[in-house]
């Protein structure tokens, strides 16, 4: 007779006892999934870490509009279904891939205690509603899981095909799909070869009632298959569909589907001001308080200060939730693809920008994970984000010509279907430039300069009121 725990099966004939080879099994299914989750918990360490590399921002605002925004945008995906026809297929494997996590409760219930589709019993009709609800939003997916493969590789988008798509983030766009097609195989494996044992042995493998889908596609595959080799392929599809889970959460730390988790906390945590309302700098503030005030400003200024820094020029002068943006990006392309710079040929793409961001935090990330002195600014003091200089900036990732190109219409703030702010760091980008490095296209400077000198852009010689106190006069 054929008994199955949470490994492979055995048999009571065989030399080893039930209850050593059940031991083996449940030890090898902790074992892996300790060392699996730990290792991703280390993996979400170091991101985190990354995020706070950039400075503290202040969370002001309506919490109840925040919470809005979790709901309807990161939930519901309400800018997804701008494009209806890819939000439709994308919402299908969003919310599979939520509720079929119901399914890998019981999963991690077998591989622990060793007992076979716990909940069936207990739920009686109801478990058939909810494994056959999974079941059809796995078909679903399966279907929409091929049309973004085609969508990629057949007909090739024009917004995959950017030049900052290339190499590794389009081969992550694939592979994530790749990923969800094998979990897929592995849970219609799993179920389908238990319907079959269900009539062949339902004193060991417990009635699940008819499935949507398993039912009918169960004895179609795998009808006429001796028991022996069912069993085997029963447990190939449970430890298949584990072992994506594992493969996956692991494998997110390093993906653009790190927004799977992150969507949540950034749309909360997004700009609820008015778009276009730009931000004042506290350096820009003491400046200006200076020039109004000299000697009150001089009594207050600590001489040990270093000279301020106006706008960022990598990311430890942005903000934590700049670089959140960056790691919450989908990579989709839909801010670019109405870019109006990018459509007119120019070199701006909001999509890289925060990918470029997302680049250079992963680079000081694992250059403070290396622990080499080699990248401290004081060799005597341990490596650390407020001791670290590795002679590049985000400038040797994103070009001046890039951020120029920007003309502040806010177009990706707008598309972004997660909340995203590309505008706020290629801003603050360019306050360093003009600010702190006096650099900037040709064109600019004039202006600047006689914003500076006349308080008029277009450096009449005249106060900026004398109109107004010539028309009171003629009043």
């Amino acid at each position: 007779m054929a008994y199955i725990s949470a490994g492979i099966p055995y048999f009571s004939e065989n030399s080893l006892s039930k209850d050593n080879k059940y031991m083996v099994q449940q030890i090898a299914f902790i074992l892996i999934s300790a060392v699996a989750i730990g290792v991703a918990v280390k993996a979400f360490g170091k991101v985190r870490r990354n995020i706070l590399l950039g400075q503290d921002e202040a969370v002001t605002g309506d919490t109840g509009e925040r919470w809005r925004n979790v709901l309807l945008v990161a939930f519901g995906q309400r800018k997804m279904f701008k494009r209806w026809i890819p939000a439709v297929l994308h919402f299908i494997i969003y919310a599979a891939f939520v509720i079929t996590q119901v399914e890998l409760i019981e999963i991690f219930i077998d591989g622990i205690i060793g007992e076979h589709r716990f909940f069936a019993d207990k739920l009686g009709g109801f478990y058939t509603f909810v494994i056959s609800f999974i079941e059809v939003l796995s078909l679903l997916t399966f279907f929409a899981t091929f049309i973004f493969l085609a969508r990629r590789n057949l007909l090739k988008l024009p917004r995959f095909k950017k030049p900052e798509m290339k190499g590794w983030p389009s081969l992550d766009g694939n592979l994530i799909l790749i990923f969800e097609i094998i979990l897929l195989i592995g849970i219609f494996t799993m179920n389908g070869t238990d319907v079959v044992l269900q009539q062949m042995d339902p004193e060991h493998f417990k009635d699940t009632g008819t499935l949507a889908v398993s039912s009918w596609l169960g004895p179609a595959l795998f009808g006429g298959m001796s028991e022996g080799t069912l069993i085997i392929l029963e447990r190939v599809g449970w430890w298949l569909h584990f072992a994506m889970v594992l493969t996956f959460l692991n494998y997110l730390p390093y993906s653009k589907h790190l927004h799977i988790l992150l969507a949540f906390p950034n749309t909360y945590y997004a700009r609820l001001k008015p778009r276009g309302e730009m931000d004042n700098m506290d350096e820009i503030t003491k400046e200006v308080r200076s020039m109004m005030d000299p000697e009150a400003a001089f009594d207050e200024a600590d001489m040990s200060e270093e000279l301020p820094e106006f706008g960022a020029s990598d990311v430890f002068g942005l903000s934590w939730k700049n670089v959140m943006d960056a790691y919450s990006c989908t990579e989709c392309g839909r801010c670019t693809a109405v870019c109006p710079a990018n459509i007119t040929g120019k070199k701006l793409s909001p999509r890289k920008v925060m990918m470029d961001i997302r680049d250079r935090a992963e680079e000081i990330g694992r250059n403070l994970d290396s622990g080499s002195e080699e990248f401290a600014k004081d060799k005597s003091q341990p490596l650390s984000k407020d001791n670290y200089d590795d002679g590049k900036t985000l400038f040797d990732y994103t070009t001046p010509e890039e951020l120029h190109a920007c003309t502040t219409c806010n177009a990706c703030v707008e598309a972004c279907p997660v909340l995203i702010n590309p505008l706020e760091p290629i801003l603050k980008m360019r306050r360093y430039e003009i600010l702190t490095l006096s650099q900037g296209p040709q064109d600019w400077l004039p202006m600047f300069n006689s914003l500076e000198n006349s308080g008029s852009a277009w450096a009449i010689p005249d106060d900026r009121d004398k109109w107004a106190k010539e028309a009171m006069k003629e009043g």
